[in-house]
């Protein structure tokens, strides 16, 4: 397997749902706000996945740009495990380069969950710029997956939804618990300062 023989494209969540369940640690895409899709794929096959959606937390966008369209988050990035050195890499500047294209998002801000061992080293090797730890908070675990404690709170039209009034049951019953996190590292890509840099003469050809 070589990355010069993978490609990736655009596609829709529906394709690559069951291939993130079984190879993102989270388990699956609940609470995910997808907005673009990405797909790797390796002789006809899904070996990579990644979803770019709106933002988890809540007025986050605010501190990076004007306009919540504006910003995106990377949601979901996933490959098997028998892959070459630096597909990770790969899959995410095709993306990325996608999004400069074929978009006006201007920025891209995405997270390294320290409580899974992860540091970053993939965003800073597509050239993310650091900004830095998240500070501590709390998860809901509940049946080996981990839930934002705003899991809790999800409505749809003034009313609970079923899995948030769930949670809160299995919370009331102990089957479920709330656990303290370390904390996150993050990263974010300025979109549009590469169009800026794009506009004067460099390519992005990377």
């Amino acid at each position: 397997m070589r990355i010069k023989d993978m490609s990736v494209e655009l596609c829709d969540v529906s394709e690559v749902r069951d291939f993130i369940t079984k190879w993102h640690y989270s388990g699956g895409i609940n609470g995910v706000r997808s907005r673009y899709c990405f797909k790797l794929l390796y002789d006809g096959e899904i070996i990579g996945a990644a979803i770019f959606g709106g933002v988890a937390m809540a007025n986050v966008w605010k501190k990076y740009v004007s306009r919540e369209e504006d910003l995106l988050e990377l949601r979901r990035l996933c490959c098997i495990d028998d892959t070459p050195k630096n597909t990770e890499s790969y899959f995410i500047g095709q993306c990325l380069r996608w999004l400069l294209n074929n978009t006006e998002v201007k920025k891209v801000i995405s997270y390294a969950d320290m409580d899974y061992g992860h540091s970053g080293i993939i965003y800073r090797a597509t050239n993310f710029e650091y900004l830095g730890k998240t500070s501590t908070g709390r998860v809901i675990l509940y049946q080996g997956k981990r839930y934002h404690d705003k899991a809790i709170r999800t409505k749809y039209k003034g009313k609970l939804k079923p899995f948030a009034q769930r949670l809160r049951e299995a919370l009331e019953r102990g089957d479920a618990t709330y656990t303290r996190t370390k904390g996150k590292h993050r990263y974010l890509y300025d979109l549009e300062a590469r169009r800026k840099k794009k506009g004067k003469g460099d390519g992005y050809e990377r």
